[in-house]
């Protein structure tokens, strides 16, 4: 699977705006700042094919980039982006709109920060991926921001985290690429179902 020939498709604001379900789609999801463009970024190899911005909460909408055999489907980050209710109701109910049209969603790639403990945004959205059926994986980055040290003790926490839910998880760093191939296996595997 070509990761390169991924381009920016669109952006949808509204549900109505939804591209036709016309290729298997992989989903980022993940608190706002946790690093889903440059996620993006790492897997076409391309510094700024999504957008990556210092400030939370900038993905206001849901950014569909299409490759020749698969669609990588960006959805706004949730969290504390320094947004109005309004705009954050608008968000959820955008999100919620696309998990329920019946897209042809492969896999979702449940994003969290390797270097904190899931939050209560991320359990809430870990338990809809269970419960929704929906399959998914969970994706660690900002690996290389820790040490050796650091490193082992994260690990001990996510294993004893995931242990009884049998939830892996995948440490990834969109600088270093540590982890990224098997990211790959994980989306082609998903797209080949």
């Amino acid at each position: 699977m070509n990761f390169q020939t991924l381009t920016f498709e669109m952006a949808a604001g509204l549900l109505p705006q939804l591209p036709a379900g016309d290729l298997p789609e992989i989903v980022f999801s993940g608190k706002s700042n946790v690093g889903k463009s440059s996620l993006i970024n790492k897997l076409a190899g391309r510094k700024s094919l999504a957008r990556v911005s210092s400030a939370p909460g900038k993905t206001a909408t849901i950014n569909f980039y299409r490759g020749n055999e698969m669609r990588l489907v960006d959805l706004p980050g949730y969290g504390f982006a320094r947004v109005s209710k309004e705009e954050k109701k608008r968000w959820a109910g955008l999100v919620e709109g696309y998990f329920a049209a019946d897209r042809p969603i492969r896999l979702v790639v449940q994003i969290l920060d390797f270097r904190h403990m899931p939050t209560a945004d991320d359990v809430d959205m870990l338990n809809f991926l269970v419960s929704s059926g929906l399959p998914f994986a969970v994706v660690c980055t900002k690996s290389d921001k820790l040490n050796k040290t650091e490193t082992q003790e994260q690990n001990q926490k996510y294993t004893s985290f995931f242990e009884e839910a049998q939830i892996p998880y995948l440490p990834l760093s969109s600088k270093t690429g540590e982890g990224l191939e098997r990211l790959k296996e994980w989306i082609e595997d998903a797209c080949a179902k």
